[in-house]
């Protein structure tokens, strides 16, 4: 007992003390001992992290009021329908923009697959047809936003179909995404322009893709979530 306490006792010397700062140092410093990943993997799912809190809370704040309004919601079937024929079809651009963004994550999941095979070709070719997909569906939200506002008369400040939180929401929860794919498309053109070019070659390490894939999948998982708490709901 008096021995084990006597250990518990002795003060660690300076050797040892310097020793074990710079093991934690190491640990911190170097890419793969504290997080068993690359740093810029692990600033990427902090920053995911964040933002799913964000649209968390846009998504909870316009359930909160959705359920709390007294006044009549605007039928998403009918605000979101499209003229076609002669006829209105419900939700039919929405279902377009939806099949975009979704076929998006999978040429964006084949180009993570040749850019760890070390086919860069083939990885920035694959997503540019991501980027363009990203750009048809900002280019398909416009429309959408378009057509609300010039043809509806929906405003952020409320609309002629019901409830005046709709247009608050909607442009709020819509435009804060749209926000996010035009950012993801800037910076798979980007990623993709520097892999043809070549310049990570010399490193051998193309985990910037992956990086860049963990941000669109993202991006289209909330999407998922805002399609089905607002325009089916």
């Amino acid at each position: 007992m008096n021995n084990t306490a006597t250990i518990a006792a002795t003060p660690l010397s300076p050797t040892l003390a310097a020793s074990g700062w710079r093991g934690l140092i190491a640990d911190w410093s170097s890419d793969r001992q504290a997080f068993h990943v690359s740093w810029g993997k692990a600033m990427m799912w902090i920053f995911l992290l964040s933002d799913t809190f964000v649209f968390s809370c846009f998504l909870t704040g316009y359930m909160t009021v959705r359920v709390s309004t007294t006044v009549p919601w605007p039928n998403p079937s009918e605000v979101f329908a499209l003229h076609v024929g002669g006829a209105d079809i419900p939700l039919l651009l929405i279902a377009i923009m939806t099949f975009v963004l979704i076929s998006s994550s999978g040429t964006m999941a084949m180009a993570v697959n040749f850019a760890y095979r070390g086919d860069r070709v083939n990885a920035a070719a694959l997503m540019l047809v991501t980027a363009t997909f990203g750009e048809l569906f900002v280019g398909m939200q416009a429309f959408e936003w378009s057509k609300l506002i010039l043809e509806e008369g929906v405003r952020p400040w409320g609309n002629p179909m019901g409830a005046a939180q709709f247009g608050s929401a909607f442009f709020m929860i819509t435009g804060f995404h749209g926000l996010h794919v035009s950012a993801g498309v800037v910076f798979l053109f980007t990623v993709a322009f520097k892999l043809m070019r070549g310049d990570y070659d010399k490193a051998g390490n193309y985990q910037i893709v992956e990086i860049a894939g963990l941000y669109w999948h993202f991006v289209d998982l909330v999407w998922v979530f805002i399609f089905a708490l607002f325009y089916l709901w």
